[in-house]
């Protein structure tokens, strides 16, 4: 299929439910009779960011179904301001639960150690492969407060749209800029006072916040606790030019992780998805179809038990 079909590919919206009833935002393409693969955004993301990969999927015989976060995109904000990776791994423990059958699952940044977190400690039958986006058990400390200090930066939003495309190309200079501000629109919102905001709950960073030396020994020992119970076919990618998953990261993840695979995007940071979407979706294809066989026909409906 050419990029110009995929790109009449449908993504339908969806309405999913999270631990406490949340409401959950979502589009899905795809049949509902393939395989699912849930696809899991960053901290500060949406659904948006998987819009091409879920494309690519559903082209391949896959049911996508790229999930707003809790607080994030569309999906209701957490009444209590509970953004913690336990209430993170609630809602996706109540996603999986509402499929038809256990989910391969795709996330990046946040949404990786929400997966990760949930595969590990939860149920063997939990999910049917995972693959996790630039995230791994040990993090650049350096990167991980670059990523915080440009979410802090613009809680008090942007004059325009133009003004938020500024701030995200000084973030990635690498990457090359759009040839519209039109996509932004998906990201923010534009409020009474005139000034355009993230579409996610400020409160999101009260559990993103920079943790003490003590604190942040108890993640890492939890997420290698977790890595160490993965049985599931498992694949890292990697930004080749990362500055929150290093070399050394990713080998450390492979050693609590046999299994794992390793694939390294070369000129892609740690929004991969974003920096190289086609290799990106390509070696995430790769992998699905050795440990999860695509499904056949052609998508004609969506329906989630």
């Amino acid at each position: 299929m050419s990029n110009d079909e995929r790109s009449t590919i449908l993504l339908r919206p969806l309405e999913l439910t999270g631990a406490g009833s949340l409401r959950l935002a979502a589009e899905a393409a795809g049949d509902s009779d393939w395989p699912p693969v849930l696809l899991l955004h960053g901290g500060g993301q949406t659904r948006h960011a998987w819009a091409g990969t879920a494309r690519r999927l559903a082209s391949a015989g896959y049911l996508a179904i790229a999930l707003d976060a809790r607080g994030h995109g569309d999906s209701q904000w957490a009444p209590d301001g509970d953004y913690s990776a336990d209430a993170m791994a609630a809602d996706l423990a109540c996603v999986c639960a509402s499929l038809r059958s256990p989910p391969a699952l795709v996330g990046a940044s946040m949404g990786g150690l929400t997966s990760l977190l949930a595969i590990g400690e939860g149920p063997p039958d939990f999910a049917r492969a995972l693959v996790l986006v630039d995230i791994a058990t040990r993090l650049e400390a350096d990167g991980v407060t670059r990523v915080l200090d440009f979410m802090r930066a613009h809680t008090g939003g942007f004059a325009s749209l133009d003004e938020a495309a500024a701030a995200v190309a000084a973030y990635n200079p690498h990457r090359k800029g759009p040839r519209s501000t039109a996509g932004l629109s998906k990201n923010l919102r534009l409020r009474p006072d005139g000034r355009w905001y993230w579409h996610w709950d400020p409160r999101f960073l009260d559990h993103a916040a920079r943790s003490r030396a003590g604190e942040a020994l108890v993640q890492q020992e939890r997420r290698e606790q977790a890595a160490q119970r993965v049985t599931v076919p498992t694949l890292l990618i990697r930004g080749g030019s990362s500055d929150v998953v290093s070399a050394e990261g990713a080998r450390e993840l492979q050693q609590l992780i046999p299994h794992a695979e390793l694939f390294d995007v070369q000129d892609a940071g740690h929004m991969v998805a974003g920096d190289r979407n086609d290799v990106f979706s390509d070696a995430v294809i790769k992998f699905l179809r050795r440990c999860l066989p695509a499904g056949t026909g052609t998508a004609e409906h969506l329906l989630i038990r």
